[in-house]
């Protein structure tokens, strides 16, 4: 078996995105403006709690350090808490975080911390409650900041806030988060607006660089921090006045792909190389038994080698990925 998952380009992979459901029961503009609409699983569904113990059990042999449960919204499992406590069983994985709307969150975020849960991103698109509104489709802006306050009380020392960077619609708030996070261990982490299938008008109309934040913040004398391994994309800024931090996520920018090293596997079990890639290595028939465990490993190992070196999305080729929510963003 091998110790670590290495590609054709020396790159090292220790991060998995693991999305336990396509399901989500937000709108938000840039992903499922028309709401979820069934019909892109399998008859078998989404993995269930063993399938999601052997596919992880895997990774972790392989040196995956970091697991990231992901959606859809992964909450609206209702076994979603023994999910993160099957997760917990690999004595290697430093981190088991989640990417979260923040539905639930301040129901249940001392009961995930208790599972096992390290580490918690929510997405918050604006600060302003009508706009919150607009975006998600949703009237929850009380609560998901509800569930960011109930996080820190569970014991997260740091919650990470998602921000899909929109050109005329948040892009001019910068004073507003930094306000925000002045006072809150929050690190906001501004996403480029990606282009996908269903929403190459979208992107047309509001894609804006990550650079025009990135140059402000410099001007205002924040300091990029060193990345670690098993880190996501982001380039984390920092700032001694201020608690909270900075993270840019611009897969646009020049060399974007040169560190990645995170991979995916969907609800239905397939292994996806990238989030823009063609087609998936099917999984699931190998994770019925225990016994299965070294096969599973194998064909992880080879499906490695055909990772591209870059993916293509200067070219407007977005691959299968209709929206983010098919894959988990």
């Amino acid at each position: 078996m091998a110790t670590q998952l290495t590609d054709s380009f020396t790159r090292k992979f220790y991060y998995l995105r693991l999305s336990i459901t396509d399901v989500c029961n937000f709108r938000c503009t840039y992903c499922l403006p028309d709401g979820y609409k069934p019909g892109g699983v399998t008859n078998k569904g989404f993995l269930s709690l063993d399938e999601i113990r052997r596919v992880t059990r895997a990774f972790s042999a392989m040196g995956t350090e970091k697991v990231r449960l992901t959606g859809g919204e992964p909450s609206l499992r209702r076994d979603f808490t023994e999910i993160i406590a099957a997760v917990r069983e690999n004595p290697a994985l430093r981190q088991i975080a989640v990417t979260t709307n923040g539905y639930r969150l301040a129901r249940d975020a001392a009961r995930w911390r208790e599972a096992g849960l390290t580490a918690v991103n929510v997405s918050v698109d604006s600060l302003d409650a009508r706009q919150f509104h607009a975006i998600t489709g949703q009237d929850k802006f009380t609560q998901v900041m509800a569930g960011i306050d109930a996080a820190f009380a569970a014991g997260f020392d740091k919650v990470k806030v998602n921000t899909v960077l929109m050109r005329d619609v948040n892009h001019h708030q910068l004073d507003t988060f930094l306000a925000w996070i002045k006072p809150r261990a929050i690190q906001l982490r501004f996403i480029e607006l990606m282009e996908t299938g269903e929403g190459s008008e979208l992107f047309r109309r509001h894609h804006i660089s990550g650079a025009v934040l990135r140059d402000a913040l410099i001007r205002r004398g924040w300091i990029q921090k060193l990345r670690n391994r098993s880190d996501g994309p982001a380039q984390v800024f920092c700032h001694p006045d201020y608690l909270g931090e900075i993270g840019l996520i611009m897969p646009y920018e020049k060399d974007f792909c040169a560190s990645c090293n995170r991979l995916r596997v969907s609800s239905t079990g397939k292994l996806h190389l990238c989030l823009f890639g063609d087609g998936g290595v099917e999984l699931r028939d190998l994770l019925q038994d225990d016994g299965q465990q070294a096969a599973l490993a194998s064909r992880i190992e080879t499906a490695l080698g055909a990772k591209k070196q870059t993916h293509f999305l200067h070219q407007g080729n977005t691959g299968i990925t209709q929206n983010l929510s098919y894959i988990g963003g």
